[in-house]
């Protein structure tokens, strides 16, 4: 959800890069509908795992729970967001996770872009 979101927000200004520590096979059903409710569609995403050279090549990561699987580099900005997972709950239990998520990503957008870098959601 946060990367769909900042992609939306940031358009090409930002590169995104979404992986987890242990993917699922497939994203929720919940979280599609959910973003769908926003306007953005990620039934096509396809969860991926979370891999040394992609941290190694970001200048911002930002965790969700991940401890000390997610590899760690010198000079790297390293944003930790605690948050309820949304794995096996259904679209009300999710809603409140994507705002969540929605408004921690506007303010991360508008930090690094200005505000009037981002698109709007």
């Amino acid at each position: 959800m946060a990367a769909a979101y900042l992609t939306h927000l940031a358009g090409d200004a930002v590169e995104v890069r979404s992986a987890g520590s242990e993917p699922a096979e497939a994203v929720n059903p919940a979280v599609v509908a959910a973003m769908a409710e926003d306007g953005i569609d990620i039934s096509a995403e396809i969860p991926k795992v979370l891999t040394a050279d992609a941290v190694r090549g970001s200048a911002v990561v930002i965790t969700m729970g991940c401890g000390d699987t997610c590899p760690v580099f010198p000079g790297k900005r390293y944003l930790d967001w605690t948050l309820d997972d949304p794995a096996g709950r259904g679209v009300e239990a999710v809603r409140p996770i994507r705002d969540e998520i929605r408004e921690r990503v506007a303010a991360l957008a508008a930090e690094l872009l200005g505000p009037a870098g981002s698109r709007g959601a």
